[in-house]
């Protein structure tokens, strides 16, 4: 409709109805030109795919642990069907595969099929979740975002673990080596948005977990002046803010990022851990990725700041709104902790138990213990894992980001939403009695991506919801404001913390999301 207005617009003003006549869209080249040199994709039935692109020269030898570098030019036409490799990490569950790849710097861009030639798209760039870890931008398939929602859709690989975020005194880039890749992927899609069909002016950055909370560190980045117009941020607010045993029941408290002086140190406690006790740098770069593997977990939330790219604290910038003021998507799962007490629980079940619940507490929640076994007593849930995941759920996630939309919510529009299908994907695969998954950690991902090219959306109900998700967030994507005809209404996010947008099957409806996480009550906790 909106189309179709334009063009009568068109054809009431001066001028010849060829003139007016906008071009119609065609089958979109499968021959480009970047920066770098021509690129050969392939098609399906309704999308154009650019695979394993490199943005930048393989950090290896001298450059592992190195700032980025452009990529070196090519001769000829390269072919672009294949994904890149997947940086050195782990295996992590299925599709997840272990990796010792250091050349590993590749995005992959999904556009639609067909194009009019002189499209400038929306631009989304997606930083993967992996706990900072693991994961590659080539596990989402884009292809639905980018025909229905026509937009160019950019995933991409950084440095993980120990390769992304290591620092060592005196280490240019400690702790930040995992975030300057996505600023490089950042600016070269903006560079060769154009050769895509897309608008460089009209960028959005969007995330989930780990991807998220670079997104909203990436925020409060000096780097991200003139190269952000739009932000998404998913199970990743800069506030998150995990007590001891809220990740992992044996683990301490933990926050997405840590100071430059805390992330040098570990390095150097890496460094001697294997050997490396003098020359460290040198002794380090010259150790094979896979003797390096086992210490990358100690990297995890690992984000320097204190840097020339993160001179604050994230949650510091956000609450002095020291932050880049643009439209913001930001939420998060109504049942996050449960992937991660599921898997605590899968590894140990002897780790959350009626008996050790009351312990959990105390170490999370010292003196106030009793008043949040109060609030959440055993006897309300169907086992001791669902208590202790709602409490963490509660308490770390869903509040903390709460309280970071009202932040947003003073300087700039921000859309606060939930995700809360009860039964969606089970993509952790976890099946653990008394703790049904729910809207667990990373269950919303497929609403908007195919993973692994699967799309596991299986019921109607869920169908429709995730192509009004889709919508949502690429009406964003293209205006800032994801409201759209034929949608409910979703309404900006205010100081007071009202707005919120709850996404279920069959019931896309605004909530009261923090009282429904007791945040109030929260609020006198900690």
């Amino acid at each position: 409709m909106v189309g179709a207005v334009a063009a009568l617009v068109a054809l009431s003003a001066p001028g010849s109805a060829q003139a007016a006549t906008a071009p119609s869209p065609t089958d979109a080249p499968l021959t480009v030109r970047v920066n770098t040199g021509l690129l050969r994709g392939e098609a399906t039935t309704t999308a154009r795919h650019f695979l394993g692109v490199s943005y930048a020269k393989p950090p290896v030898g001298a450059l592992r642990w190195a700032s980025p570098h452009p990529a070196t030019p090519w001769t000829g036409v390269r072919e672009a069907t294949r994904p890149g490799n997947r940086c050195a990490q782990t295996a992590f569950g299925p599709g997840q595969p272990a990796s010792t790849d250091e050349d590993c710097l590749y995005v992959n861009v999904t556009t639609p099929r067909r194009m009019a030639p002189d499209a400038k798209l929306p631009v989304m760039v997606w930083w993967h979740g992996g706990g900072y870890t693991h994961g590659a931008g080539s596990d989402y398939t884009a292809d639905r975002m980018a025909a229905q929602g026509n937009v160019i859709v950019v995933t991409l690989n950084y440095r993980l673990g120990i390769f992304g975020y290591f620092g060592l005194p005196g280490l240019p880039g400690s702790g930040n080596f995992g975030l300057e890749d996505q600023i490089a992927g950042l600016r070269w899609a903006k560079h060769n948005a154009a050769a895509f069909g897309g608008n460089p002016d009209n960028i959005t950055v969007f995330g989930e977990s780990a991807g998220g909370m670079s997104t909203c560190a990436m925020l409060t980045s000096p780097q991200a002046r003139g190269l952000i117009d739009k932000a998404a941020i998913s199970s990743g607010s800069c506030l998150l803010d995990w007590p001891a045993g809220g990740l992992y029941p044996i683990v301490p408290e933990e926050k997405p990022y840590t100071s430059l002086q805390q992330d040098q140190a570990d390095g150097v406690a890496a460094a001697r851990s294997i050997g490396c006790t003098t020359a460290e740098l040198s002794c380090m770069r010259a150790k094979p990725a896979a003797d390096l593997l086992p210490l990358s977990q100690n990297f995890s939330d690992h984000l320097a700041y204190g840097t020339p790219e993160l001179p604050l604290n994230p949650a510091t910038a956000l609450r002095k709104g020291l932050f880049l003021h643009v439209p913001v998507i930001s939420g998060g799962n109504r049942d996050e902790a449960r992937a991660f007490v599921g898997g605590a629980v899968q590894a140990d079940p002897t780790l959350i138990t009626a008996k050790t619940y009351p312990a959990l507490l105390r170490a999370a929640f010292g003196a106030d213990a009793d008043r949040v076994a109060a609030k959440y007593p055993l006897s309300r849930y169907e086992s001791a894992p669902m208590a202790w995941a709602t409490v963490v759920t509660d308490e770390s996630w869903a509040c903390q980001t709460a309280a970071a939309d009202r932040y947003l919510a003073a300087h700039t529009t921000v859309y606060p939403y939930e995700f809360a299908d009860p039964d969606a994907p089970n993509i952790n695969g976890l099946h653990i009695p008394g703790l049904p998954q729910g809207a667990a950690h990373a269950t919303d991902i497929p609403s908007l991506f195919d993973l692994g090219g699967h799309y596991l959306m299986k019921t109607k109900a869920q169908q429709e919801m995730a192509a009004t998700m889709v919508a949502y967030w690429t009406t964003f994507a293209r205006t800032g404001d994801p409201n759209h005809a034929g949608a409910p209404k979703w309404p900006a996010g205010t100081v007071h913390g009202t707005g919120q947008m709850q996404f279920a099957p069959g019931r896309i409806r605004q909530a009261d999301v923090a009282a429904e996480h007791q945040c109030a009550f929260w609020a006198t906790i900690r």
